[in-house]
């Protein structure tokens, strides 16, 4: 007979379901991030490549069906299972891969582009991660397979200047299609199979709360923030590795930039975060960052000619963007309601890669149209809108999410439950679904008292006696 697993410790089988759904999120993120840095050299001696406008097109296509197909997807994987839809998603960025790789004009690498982000699994992914850890560990999985989407980042930059150097963005096409490949084989040999999937409110969307996420003033700031900040990083994408190339810095050697501003700039947040948490100062630490970011994008367009000065701007703006990216999701889940989480993030994800295309387009167009100049203007305009939508939004509670498993109950029940769950000391919000036999709770970071919880979903009274 084996051993009770232990609620404080993820399982081994958990622990493999995590890390194994982290390393293929991060595997297709990092083949979208990778050509980043580089793809503006590639563009240049690419047919098709004089109309600027298609080069951002070209960089930013797969932001457009990732935010079409993302939650679709994620739906479709509650009809025909989360394996199936990743599969599907991998190959589909596998293929986009190969087409962009034996492009020999800018439009075939659009094709290529667009193809990749249909290959829209994150939802899936997520989904597969829910089914396959308990309640009390879900929001440490999430976190774990989040966390990689900033690594990724971070390493997709440093190496795509190298790798550029030896295989060229065609290799490096090439490279990426065949890591999704194996992603699939990682999905096949190490991730587990779901005993049970199921629908899972805090890790997917719901079609029906999308009036209630779309009609949430609050997240709706939240969801033009990451837009404007995806817009921004994209568009700054087409003109800033050429500008360190023309200031001095040959191509090949721009991660020697990349790597100190990177590292730096993740450093320097972690007091910023630990304050807005245990301060409570969220708010304020999120204005800072917002303002911060707006003067690290106006630095860009008064140091283009200097590398030490662009390496300023760069430390200035990616400060601002990691701390953002932290905060931005710990925003949503403290404001969403407790039994719509997942359609906020559903929301969130696609408006972020909305983001990413507008972004790149747009800086396409301006740049071909009316310079470098109408670029910075654009990313500031986006900018400063998103720092008057900060500072007028309402402070959020000092809250964080709770799941916890429930007896099998009816709706009646279940309702009566979600009342007197609300009502103990420390709790904000709270909702028993006796379809899932899950109870969602918002609660305080102080004064919340987890046994009364526990006491109250077996059956127990607040003060131990059987109800």
């Amino acid at each position: 007979m084996s051993a009770p697993l232990s609620p404080e410790k993820m399982s081994p089988l958990e622990l493999r379901a995590t890390a194994g759904l982290a390393g293929v999120y991060g595997l297709r993120m990092f083949g979208l991030f990778i050509i980043l840095p580089v793809f503006a050299f590639y563009a240049e001696d690419l047919p098709g490549s004089s109309n600027y406008m298609l080069v951002g097109i070209a960089l930013g296509a797969y932001g457009l069906t990732q935010a079409i197909l993302q939650i679709p997807f994620g739906w479709l994987s509650d009809r025909i299972g989360r394996k199936p839809v990743i599969y599907i998603g991998l190959l589909l960025f596998a293929l986009g891969s190969f087409i962009a790789a034996g492009a020999n004009d800018i439009y075939m690498v659009i094709i290529g582009r667009i193809i990749q982000g249909a290959g829209a699994i994150s939802a899936a992914v997520m989904a597969l991660a829910a089914d396959l850890t308990r309640e009390e560990h879900r929001t440490k999985a999430m976190a774990i397979i989040g966390m990689t989407i900033g690594t990724t980042f971070a390493v997709s930059l440093i190496v795509a200047p190298i790798l550029n150097q030896w295989i060229g963005v065609s290799g490096i096409f090439a490279m990426t299609g065949v890591l999704a490949l194996l992603a699939m084989l990682v999905v096949h040999k190490i991730i587990p199979n779901p005993l049970i999937s199921r629908f899972h409110s805090d890790t997917e969307a719901s079609p029906g709360s999308f009036r209630r996420v779309l009609s949430n003033p609050q997240l709706l700031r939240l969801d033009y923030g990451i837009f404007a900040l995806h817009a921004t990083l994209m568009a700054l994408w087409l003109v800033v590795p050429l500008s360190l190339r023309e200031a001095g810095l040959a191509a090949e050697d721009h991660w020697q930039m990349y790597l100190p501003v990177l590292v730096l700039s993740m450093i320097l947040i972690i007091p910023a975060i630990i304050y807005a948490e245990k301060k409570a100062k969220l708010k304020q630490v999120f204005i800072a960052a917002v303002a911060l970011l707006l003067v690290g994008q106006g630095l860009f367009a008064f140091t283009f000619d200097s590398i030490w000065g662009t390496a300023v701007a760069m430390l200035v703006f990616f400060t601002a963007f990691n701390l953002l990216e932290a905060s931005l999701p710990s925003l949503i889940s403290k404001i969403a309601p407790v039994d719509a989480k997942g359609t906020a993030i559903g929301v969130y994800s696609s408006t972020q890669f909305l983001g990413a295309f507008v972004g790149a387009t747009a800086g396409g167009y301006l740049i071909g149209n009316h310079g470098n100049t109408a670029l910075y203007a654009f990313c500031g305009l986006l900018l400063l809108i998103w720092l008057i939508f900060a500072a007028t939004m309402k402070a959020p509670a000092a809250v964080r999410s709770k799941m916890y498993h429930v007896p099998e109950m009816d709706d009646v029940k279940a309702n009566l439950l979600s009342k007197e769950l609300a009502a103990l000391t420390g709790v904000n919000e709270a909702s028993v679904l006796a379809e899932d036999r899950v109870a969602y709770l918002k609660v305080e970071m102080k004064g919340f008292d987890e046994e009364s919880v526990i006491r109250l979903i077996k059956g127990e009274s607040t003060d131990g006696v059987s109800q």
